[in-house]
């Protein structure tokens, strides 16, 4: 497994990394034991999680509970920000929120310290100075180790940063965002502000909800189980005209090449700046396996070229 920097950082993480998004929901404790024990023997270091996955608490208990030992080997990220409660109360950014909502992370998921600590979701109601100067007064204490900020538009991310240099802060060391062959939003502005303040993106999504993955078919309802059935928001924002067009070129570009869609939507991403590892879910060990093999293709300039003018026109993007 390779690794890489993320940011300009002194961490390092598996260029495949785990969403833990399925723990405590959709998988059982020892649904995520296999997971995790697929994860770690395949070379896999960082695992990516969230206060609210798992119907609010569940993923990081059950990663908490499955980890054990196993916790210091590994970079453990998760995020805060999003609502805890039905009523929308517990949630935000604030400096009184912060501190409550690291603790609470840190006990579900048994360890004294978490690698990555990431605002899930901008807080328009906190000056992100405040969240930024809590986060620095929690990677001092040794809670956090590092931090990031998931879902940041690029002028929040840039009104950060000089935010934290202004004030000597701890600043953050990455972003994560929706980003993959179907959403190449981040092109426009994002990535070009990373790449200025030396930010690693961590893409989710990177199979656009599983689109890359070949379970769906052109024209057919999305299979019982599936995301996109369960969604059917997220199958009308993907099944379009446009964007099958965009799948139908790729996997004739893949198919000349004896490669799959999955093997191109982790290989493509790898090949773009600043990323520095593919966070993708997983439901079984072997779908752990297949991603990571998907890691390891290496596309040349020409293949990018291609693939350029072959999303030229996705509407993602």
């Amino acid at each position: 497994m390779e690794h890489r920097q993320l940011g300009a950082s002194g961490l390092r993480v598996s260029v495949v990394g785990l969403g833990c998004n399925n723990f405590g929901g959709r998988l059982d404790v020892e649904g995520t034991r296999k997971v995790v024990d697929a994860a770690i023997e395949s070379g896999i270091t960082l695992f990516d999680t969230a206060d609210i996955y798992g119907n609010r608490g569940g993923s990081e208990s059950a990663l908490g509970e499955v980890l054990g030992q196993r916790r210091k080997d590994i970079v453990l990220a998760t995020k805060f920000g999003g609502a805890m409660d039905e009523a929308g109360i517990l949630k935000g950014a604030s400096r009184r929120y912060l501190i409550g909502a690291v603790d609470a992370s840190l006990r579900r998921l048994r360890t004294d310290w978490i690698d990555l600590y990431q605002l899930h979701f901008p807080d328009p109601l906190t000056p992100i100075e405040e969240t930024l100067r809590a986060f620095d007064d929690l990677v001092r204490q040794g809670k956090v180790r590092y931090i990031g900020c998931s879902n940041f538009a690029a002028w929040q991310v840039a009104d950060a940063q000089w935010i934290a240099r202004t004030h000597e802060l701890e600043s953050f060391i990455s972003c994560q965002n929706e980003y993959s062959l179907l959403e190449r939003g981040p092109d426009r502005e994002l990535i070009p502000a990373m790449q200025h303040f030396s930010l690693g993106l961590l893409p989710y999504f990177p199979l656009a909800s599983g689109m890359l993955s070949g379970k769906y078919v052109r024209g057919q309802p999305p299979p019982a189980g599936t995301r996109m059935h369960a969604a059917s928001q997220l199958a009308q924002r993907y099944f379009t005209d446009a964007r099958w067009d965009v799948i139908d070129r790729l996997t004739e570009f893949c198919a000349a090449r004896g490669r799959t869609l999955l093997d191109l939507a982790f290989g493509w991403l790898l090949a773009r700046p600043t990323v520095a590892s593919v966070i993708a879910g997983a439901m079984k060990a072997e779908q752990v396996e297949q991603n990571v093999r998907a890691g390891r293709w290496e596309l040349n300039a020409q293949e990018l070229a291609e693939i350029d003018r072959i999303t030229a026109q996705d509407v993602g993007r």
